[in-house]
């Protein structure tokens, strides 16, 4: 399997759900950099487990630790090597399916790909291993924080964020556990994850991701596209299954004569249906863009389903899972976006003299 994201910074991460720990190693990051450790777990504690009603039960503390990389409190130029512990496994929870395959679950294709699967919360295609990302991540964004980062869920079902983007104060991004600076909007997306759950059924939504300051020139022409880069990056997080960027598929149904950004004289435009990306380049307006995630697959229903010799079964969903992954998703959309900024911004550094 691939392990590996990025270019000049990359991520190689390992392990798996049920397993003694994950971790990664992030080769490329420069010397010198004065990392704020608190910063690091702050970024885990908003996408770990167990921080309410509304996500799985599972308690996991998250605590990262640096095992090398890092002198004194300072980045030395070495690979960053890291590991986070799995302390609150419960196995048994996936006795259930260790010979029929999950319904939109990894579990059949890996199967048929490997030969063999691990059985326990879906070991390796678990979403577990986006905590790995958000160390990355959280690095990544004290490299580059004059960038601004900020994601935030723009719907669950068929409840929407009420305002724009560009009406939103950032600053309240983290006022409830949706992470949605809409507050009306927040409280009624909660109140719809609390009813599918109390259903035993699962439910999608979207985040948008913010990203303002962003250096013109960011991106590589042709097939390193710096809006590609990012739908690559989000397209690899568990779950999603799109990726719109700018005016996206609205764009489509527009007329160029009311679509193209017209410049004003300092090289900002008086739109930004670009998305702050033309020609794979950021021009320097605002990048933003929009990631659609499925309903998580595990319900707590019966389902029909098939065993590994294709006969006819049914499975339950047992054990301890979100209802809804898109609250705990908001953090690990930031982190990548930030390895992908921080790639491109340390590429571009061998641009020019």
């Amino acid at each position: 399997m691939f392990n590996s994201f990025g270019n000049i910074l990359k991520l190689t991460t390992f392990g798996e759900s049920h397993g003694v720990a994950i971790g990664g190693v992030i080769d490329g990051f420069p010397a010198g950099m004065k990392v704020d450790f608190d910063a690091v777990q702050q970024e885990l504690d908003r996408r770990k487990p167990g921080q309410s009603k509304i996500v799985t039960q599972r308690k996991e503390p998250d605590t990262v630790e640096f095992l090398s990389g890092i002198f004194e409190g300072v980045t030395t130029g070495a690979s960053i090597g890291f590991t986070i512990k799995n302390t609150n496994q419960k196995s048994k929870d996936y006795n259930h399916n260790t010979d029929v395959y999950r319904p939109s679950h990894a579990d059949y294709t890996y199967d048929k790909k490997y030969g063999t699967r691990d059985y326990r919360g879906g070991g390796r295609t678990s979403a577990r291993e986006t905590a790995n990302w958000v160390v990355a991540g959280a690095l990544a964004k004290q490299l580059i924080n004059h960038i601004n980062i900020n994601a935030f869920t723009s719907s669950v079902g068929d409840v929407f964020m009420m305002k724009p983007y560009q009406d939103l104060d950032f600053s309240k991004t983290e006022s409830n556990i949706v992470r949605c600076p809409d507050e009306t909007s927040a409280e009624k997306m909660i109140d719809k994850i609390q009813e599918i759950r109390k259903a035993g059924d699962t439910i999608g939504g979207t985040i948008t991701c913010v990203a303002q300051n962003v250096p013109i020139g960011l991106g590589e022409p042709i097939f390193h596209k710096l809006h590609a880069e990012l739908g690559k990056a989000m397209l690899s997080i568990n779950a999603v299954k799109g990726f719109e960027f700018g005016s996206g598929f609205c764009g489509a149904k527009m007329q160029g004569s009311e679509h193209n950004d017209i410049f004003n004289p300092d090289g900002t435009t008086q739109s930004n249906l670009s998305g702050g990306i033309q020609g794979g380049v950021s021009n320097g307006m605002d990048i933003y863009f929009r990631v659609a995630f499925k309903p998580v697959a595990t319900i707590m229903q019966n389902q029909s389903t098939i065993n590994s010799k294709g006969e006819a079964s049914e499975i339950h969903g047992k054990g301890r899972h979100d209802p809804c992954v898109v609250p705990r998703a908001v953090p690990i959309v930031e982190a990548l976006t930030a390895l992908v900024f921080a790639d491109f911004w340390l590429m571009d550094k061998t641009r020019r003299i």
